[in-house]
């Protein structure tokens, strides 16, 4: 079956202009879970990946995404794969082959479950002196640079009040689609200031949400989120550079710059600490060895300095959801809605309500007959 390709070493860039049905031809070495989660969301009808998505350096779960969801993956094509095929043209995936007319534009690996199963096992052995490596960077880091947990960060002056309410930050991770929906009770209740993570807000939009704050170095976030109207926090590294400011500028838009070491995730989070949030809800964060290694991080230095300066405050959405009830529940509108109809059963068993029902019954008649009228 024929199918539109399109083409992007950068997958999170491709994601934006994939339609269902596209041949999804990416650059991607160890395939992460979020990106095959967007992937897969997209509803593609291949994938053809350019590097290995399972190099063997850590157990990555996006290729097992992929295939469990029964798309295609045809792996470790080359590099050449992005001169042979053109954005928009018409491609045919066959086996381990990809064509473009009867030319034969790449040749890969196809991947199975047992395939990937496979590699995943073998990637497990070496998980061990990744942590090792892991840890080491993570402690040289604080070690050489413990700043952020004795001074935190100092944080531009915000138009949105953060002080003594929650904040709710939201990133484009993990589960962001399930910890959002089960968060809505909580969102609707309590009304916490709502702080995406680059693109996060994305997510949020598409979620029916928008945000109050935006913070990141604005690589992933959409115009129409940066268009909102949401206060806009551009990272920028410590001698003041920020690359995603001239995004902001080129669309008109007012920013205030944030100078601070870490992920964007974690400046967000010591925004929200630093302006006196009294409860500090996450979603799609990122918290154990394997999730730190698909960003692409050798260690997490400003994340546990992060979580440690933060404390308490600082709650996973699957905590909350988990323990978050509503002070109204269903079950209990469902019992007070059959409290309320015991006495109207009780009353018509008697001779009064036995009157009162034939009195409504006479109504209802003359109203559909009414109604039969009109029509």
């Amino acid at each position: 079956m024929w199918a539109t390709a399109r083409l992007d070493r950068r997958t999170k860039n491709l994601t934006k202009r994939l339609r269902p049905g596209d041949i999804a031809i990416i650059d991607h070495a160890d395939l992460d879970r979020v990106a095959a989660d967007a992937l897969v969301r997209c509803q593609v009808s291949a994938v053809v990946n350019a590097a290995s998505s399972v190099t063997g350096r850590y157990p990555n779960q996006g290729p097992l995404m992929l295939v469990a969801a029964g798309i295609p993956l045809l792996d470790d094509v080359g590099p050449e794969v992005f001169d042979q095929v053109r954005e928009g043209q018409q491609v045919r995936l066959d086996g381990e082959m990809l064509y473009v007319g009867d030319v034969v534009a790449a040749k890969g690996t196809r991947q199975t479950p047992e395939s990937v199963a496979a590699a995943m096992a073998a990637a497990k052995e070496g998980l061990a002196e990744q942590l090792k490596a892991f840890v080491t960077n993570t402690f040289e880091y604080i070690e050489r640079d413990p700043e952020l947990l004795v001074e935190g960060i100092r944080i531009p002056p915000l138009r949105t009040t953060l002080a003594g309410k929650h904040a709710l930050v939201v990133a484009r991770g993990y589960h962001y689609h399930e910890d959002l929906q089960a968060l809505r009770a909580y969102i609707r209740e309590f009304k916490p200031v709502i702080v995406a993570v680059d693109g996060g807000a994305n997510a949020l939009i598409e979620a029916g949400y928008w945000p109050h704050i935006i913070v990141g170095d604005m690589d992933s976030v959409s115009d129409k989120a940066l268009q909102s109207g949401a206060e806009i926090i551009v990272v920028a590294y410590r001698n003041g550079h920020a690359p995603g400011l001239p995004r902001v500028q080129d669309l008109g838009l007012a920013s205030v710059t944030c100078a601070a070491p870490g992920t964007s995730e974690d400046v967000a989070v010591m925004i929200a600490e630093e302006a006196g949030a009294s409860l500090i809800v996450t979603v799609g964060m990122r918290f154990g060895l394997v999730e730190f290694l698909d960003k692409g991080r050798g260690g997490m230095a400003s994340a546990v300095l992060t979580r440690i300066r933060v404390g308490d405050k600082m709650v996973d959405a699957k905590g909350v959801s988990r323990l978050y009830q509503s002070r109204i529940s269903a079950k209990s509108l469902l019992l007070l809605a059959f409290a309320a109809l015991l006495p109207v059963i009780a009353l018509a068993w008697t001779p009064v309500g036995q009157i009162a029902l034939g009195y409504i019954s006479v109504a209802l008649r003359q109203l559909w007959y009414w109604i039969t009228g009109l029509l």
